[in-house]
C-alpha cells in the first residue's frame, strides 16, 4: 500500500515538472526573424506623399532595428537562463521573464510592409529602391558575401 501511494506522488510531482516546464519552454523569447508581420493596412497611408511614405519608412525601419536588437537580446538570454534551468539550478527558470518585444515587433513589420504597399501603389521611387536591396542582398547570400554571417578567423581545414 506504502509503495502504490509513493508511486502516485512521484508521478503527480512528474506531472507537475512537466506542466510547469511546457509553460515556461512556450514563454521563451522567439528571434526577430521568426516573428511574421502583422497585418496593417497600406489604406492609412494613402494620403501620404511619397516624400512622407519615404520619411515613415525611415523612421519604422530604424524602429524595427531597435526593437530586434532587443527581441534578439532577449531569446539570447531566455536560451541561456534555458540551458542554466534545465541543467543546474531550476530558478534561473525565473529569470526568463523580461522584455519580450514579439507584439510590438509585429506591428512595426506591418506597418513597414504596409507602407511598401502604398508607395508600389503610388509608383514611388523608393519601392523600387527597396526591391533592388533586396535583391542584391538575396545576390550576396547566394554568392556567399552575405554581409550579416560572421567572418572565420583562422583556417579552413
Amino acid at each position: 500500500m506504502l509503495a502504490t501511494n509513493s508511486n502516485k506522488n512521484l508521478s503527480t510531482k512528474g506531472l507537475a515538472f512537466l506542466l510547469g516546464a511546457c509553460m515556461v519552454l512556450s514563454s521563451c523569447s522567439s528571434r526577430s526573424e521568426k516573428i511574421s508581420a502583422q497585418y496593417v493596412s497600406p489604406m492609412q497611408y494613402q494620403s501620404y506623399s511619397c516624400n512622407q511614405i519615404r520619411m515613415e519608412m525611415q523612421r519604422v525601419g530604424r524602429r524595427v532595428n531597435d526593437v530586434a536588437g532587443i527581441q534578439d537580446s532577449e531569446a539570447t538570454k531566455d536560451s541561456v537562463a534555458m540551458g542554466v534551468g534545465l541543467v543546474l539550478f531550476w530558478p534561473a527558470l525565473f529569470f526568463m521573464i523580461g522584455q519580450d518585444k514579439e507584439q510590438e515587433l509585429s506591428r512595426l513589420k506591418g506597418e513597414f510592409e504596409a507602407l511598401e504597399q502604398a508607395a508600389i501603389q503610388k509608383e514611388c521611387s523608393v519601392a523600387n529602391e527597396l526591391s533592388e536591396a533586396r535583391r542584391l542582398q538575396e545576390a550576396r547570400k547566394s554568392s556567399g558575401q552575405d554581409p550579416d554571417r560572421k567572418p572565420r578567423h583562422g583556417h579552413s581545414p
